[in-house]
């Protein structure tokens, strides 16, 4: 279903406003300003929806909904959790099959040798296990080490996560695009982290549902991202604005440039367009 495309009288020139958490909604200290806030419930008061987009499962991302009060809808997982926030409840969950994952993890390692890989379980108390010699990066949020490579796929996954020694992540994604791009879809959702979902899944694919689901489309919507992760919502967007901080690829592709998350990006848009 499209929604209205144009400016509605009385209302917010989008009625559906997407963002990214990390490095977008979230500054570097983890907050959100008061001035991006003020603006979020500015936009909602004429009339528009907010909701989250984000790579993070669902067990690492309710803290962050607790801080903002959040209770709407929220896309996790880069697109394979549909969440509801207020009624703690998943509503769709779409798992990578752990075969596929493994052989994946074995195409590349043919080309790069042994990776450091870690694998997100699936549900709302899904941890996050953490294999040999992967850094994970948010120490305050749900995770385990794990030892045994084989534990890893244990248990039903929604994505792997995946580090070399000496790739960066560009180079890295570019070697797993190339030899398993045909099982798996490959995304780089931040520095050092390289995914492996299940084939087909984006952003775009999780947004899209949550869309259909408040009665809007592409048409209504202004995304708001900062990396590679991105790019596909900010294609099916009416309107895609990366932040000073994003990737270059994805500054590449969006209609727009703001301020960093930092320098309330988010907000001097939103700003603008009630003006």
């Amino acid at each position: 279903m499209s929604g209205t495309s144009g400016t509605l009288p009385g209302r917010y020139p989008y009625r559906l406003i997407a963002t990214d958490l990390d490095g977008t909604l979230l500054r570097g200290d983890g907050g959100v300003s008061d001035r991006t806030r003020a603006a979020l419930r500015a936009v909602t008061d004429a009339g528009a929806v907010h909701i989250i987009v984000t790579g993070r499962p669902v067990p690492l991302s309710r803290a962050i909904f607790d801080q903002l009060r959040y209770r709407g809808l929220a896309v996790c997982a880069q697109g394979g959790q549909l969440y509801d926030a207020g009624e703690h409840r998943l509503l769709t969950s779409v798992t990578l099959d752990r075969q596929v994952g493994a052989l994946a993890i074995e195409k590349i390692e043919a080309e790069t040798g042994p990776l450091a890989v870690a694998a997100s379980r699936d549900g709302l108390e899904g941890e996050v296990l953490v294999g040999p010699g992967y850094r994970f990066r948010h120490h305050d949020l749900p995770h385990r080490m794990c030892e045994d490579p084989d534990a890893l796929f244990s248990a039903p996954l929604n994505k792997l996560y995946i580090q070399h020694p000496r790739l960066d992540d560009d180079a890295l994604g570019a070697i797993a695009q190339s030899v398993a791009g045909q099982m798996v879809t490959v995304t780089i959702a931040g520095p050092g982290i390289v995914e492996l979902l299940p084939l087909g899944l984006t952003k775009a694919t999780g947004l899209s549902l949550a869309a259909r689901r408040l009665g809007l489309g592409a048409a209504d919507t202004l995304a708001f991202g900062d990396m590679p992760n991105d790019l596909p919502m900010f294609g099916w967007a009416r309107r895609g604005v990366a932040m000073a901080n994003a990737h270059s690829a994805l500054k590449a592709a969006a209609d727009e440039v703001t301020l960093s998350n930092d320098e309330d990006g988010i907000a001097v848009v939103l700003e603008r367009l009630l003006a």
